[in-house]
């Protein structure tokens, strides 16, 4: 992954009528080679986004460069693939023919369609007909039309939607594949374990504004350590004299250390030598489904 954005917005807004926000002032910036995960509730204006990203809708306000172009550019739509909001497929066709339609639309040379079914699992299902598809392969056969410009940009809405826990694991599989070497993908989602499994960044967004931007890592704060031992007084003297323990907060009874969790035998080490019984000790950090709930709770950040 680069520094190089290929995707940005400055202060993108759009509203419908005088009261409705949809999208509020929004800064999104996606870098090559990275998969970027759009978290938010459903209604937070992820889609709105998406479709004046590819230039389905104009913003109120605001601009965007998406490689180097603007949305809905030829020069820009050359290199993006997206699946939002589903795919309209003909049902009587099969999979390979519909996806020949697409690349005849879209001037792409037909050695693709193969290449793509191939690339989403479906090759051996390629020639049957898209309504006898389950939904997980239509969402594959989704992903594959966007794919078929072997594009610079993948931006894929709530792929997973409605799949069932097995099309849900291929789906996630899939999408970290495609993210690899110089692909960016843009993925919109409010699953938080899609997020949490394929994602090198991530945005948060709520009521259109987007509240916190950052690693899964850094969304969650600072690692630590859980300890719980008695006596809990002689615990916390102890543990304030080794190094690398930061802050020492005590809760319960329990206390939380601002360390790295590799220190984790150390600590448990200088507890025991001074007669210290150590009854836990375990990593300490907040899970993203904490932060997300809290972001978008009041939306004021971690």
């Amino acid at each position: 992954m680069t520094d190089t954005l290929v995707l940005e917005t400055e202060h993108l807004t759009k509203r419908y009528g005088p009261h409705l926000v949809a999208v509020a002032d929004l800064g999104l910036r996606v870098r090559r080679g990275e998969v970027y995960g759009f978290l938010g509730p459903n209604g937070a204006g992820k889609t709105t986004t998406l479709r004046m990203l590819l230039g389905l809708i104009a913003p109120t306000s605001g601009q965007a460069r998406i490689l180097g172009a603007a949305p809905g550019s030829p020069e820009g739509l050359a290199n993006i693939g997206a699946l939002v909001e589903g795919f309209g497929f003909y049902p009587y066709l099969s999979g390979r023919r519909n996806l020949q339609v697409v690349a005849r639309y879209a001037g792409v040379p037909a050695a693709r369609v193969e290449a793509v079914l191939d690339q989403v699992g479906l090759a051996a299902r390629g020639g049957d007909a898209y309504k006898g598809y389950s939904l997980g392969m239509k969402q594959r056969l989704g992903v594959a039309a966007a794919l078929l410009k072997d594009p610079a940009l993948l931006i894929l809405d709530e792929p997973t939607n409605g799949l069932d826990p097995e099309g849900m694991a291929h789906m996630r599989a899939l999408v970290r594949q495609l993210g690899q070497g110089e692909r960016s993908v843009l993925l919109s989602s409010h699953l938080l374990g899609e997020v949490e499994q394929i994602c090198d960044r991530v945005g948060v967004i709520q009521k259109g504004r987007l509240v916190v931007e950052g690693t899964v890592a850094e969304l969650r704060g600072q690692a630590g350590l859980f300890v719980r031992a008695h006596p809990v007084a002689r615990a916390r003297e102890i543990l304030a004299a080794v190094d690398g323990v930061g802050a020492i907060d005590e809760v319960a009874g329990v206390l939380r250390l601002t360390a790295d969790p590799g220190l984790a035998p150390e600590v448990n080490r200088r507890l025991v030598e001074a007669g210290v019984a150590v009854s836990e000790l375990r990593p300490a950090e907040r899970s993203l489904e904490e932060v997300f709930l809290q972001l978008t709770h009041d939306g004021t950040g971690v």
